[in-house]
């Protein structure tokens, strides 16, 4: 019997939009991703008075599977998110993938006012939280004006 096969070719351009960011990078980045990482988690920066912390996108990845490094003032994350397969014995139908899987590679370049010393990380609900304190020298202190 004759398998007819319903291929839906508008579903490479997710694939093809991330191929030509990944090739060309972004104006704005500072060379965060590698060109070897098969996908790129989405990462929100934010900066407190006393600390960084980056808010590192990673569904369907075990926390304790990521690899976290600090050198030179490089701190590096990486991974890899394992394609969820069909249950044995079923075959879909129809397929479309959206969500990237493979290998992760991002690169971050620490200022000089963070204390690698005390970096700090956890994963929680799909996300994982790097906090990354300020060296206490750094952290804004209020300058009494004499008369």
């Amino acid at each position: 019997m004759n398998n007819v096969t319903r291929q839906d070719y508008w579903s490479v351009m997710p694939r093809l939009q991330d191929e030509i960011n990944r090739l060309f990078g972004n104006v704005r980045e500072n060379d965060s991703s590698s060109a070897t990482a098969t996908w790129i988690p989405p990462v929100d920066i934010h900066e407190y008075t006393d600390r960084f912390e980056l808010y590192v996108d990673l569904p369907g990845v075990d926390p304790s599977k990521v690899e976290l490094t600090l050198d030179g003032g490089i701190l590096t994350l990486s991974g890899e998110r394992i394609e969820q397969l069909a249950k044995p014995g079923e075959d879909p139908q129809a397929r479309r993938t959206e969500r990237g899987v493979g290998s992760f590679h991002r690169r971050f370049v620490l200022p000089d006012t963070a204390d690698g010393e005390k970096v700090n990380a956890t994963g929680k609900n799909g996300v994982l939280t790097v906090t990354i304190p300020k060296q206490a020298k750094a952290m804004p202190r209020r300058i009494q004006i004499g008369a």
